[in-house]
């Protein structure tokens, strides 16, 4: 085609279409998986915070009340409240740290084991969902590599607190 082609002249005065950009892409998949997930997670205190919380205490050691709310970007005030109801729901408990006893180390109870089986099978089903346009390969690929642009991120830019994100990205015009 030569460049005075009407359809190389009109894409190009109109420009690349929204599909193509990364933001509206990555955008509108969150959106998707942020629905799909609230959706799986209505049962446990905090939804998916809730479900990040109970799921850290259960895969990794117990960590004090303060560590996991930077591991996982949480207002310490937010933490508090999150493991409040956790614990009330009967999911997690406080116990002393034997090298600090001011602090508290969080602690999964069994059926906070049992309640995340549960949960996470919900939640697979909701990202088979989101990803049903992928096979199984492409789905290992797409979160092998969406995970690794994630974990560099996140060394570039780390996220201390996920309400200062929220902040961050609202628009001024908006509010």
């Amino acid at each position: 085609m030569s460049s005075s082609s009407p359809e190389v002249g009109t894409r190009a005065v109109r420009g690349t279409p929204v599909e193509e950009d990364l933001g509206w892409a990555l955008g509108v998949v969150f959106r998707r998986y942020a629905k799909a997930a609230a959706d799986a997670l209505t049962d446990i205190p905090g939804g998916p915070r809730g479900y990040q919380v109970l799921a850290t205490t259960i895969r990794e050691e117990p960590k004090r009340q303060l560590d996991l709310a930077a591991h996982l970007g949480v207002d310490r005030t937010v933490m508090t409240y999150l493991l409040d109801d956790l614990e009330k729901a009967g999911l997690v408990q406080r116990q002393p740290d034997p090298t600090d006893r001011r602090a508290r180390l969080i602690a999964p109870t069994e059926q906070g084991k049992e309640v995340l089986c549960d949960l996470e099978r919900r939640l697979q089903a909701r990202e088979d969902q989101v990803m049903s346009g992928l096979d199984d390969g492409e789905r290992m690929v797409f979160r092998m590599l969406l995970q690794r642009i994630a974990l560099q991120a996140n060394q570039i830019d780390p996220l201390h607190n996920a309400c200062s994100l929220a902040e961050e990205t609202v628009d001024p015009a908006d509010t």
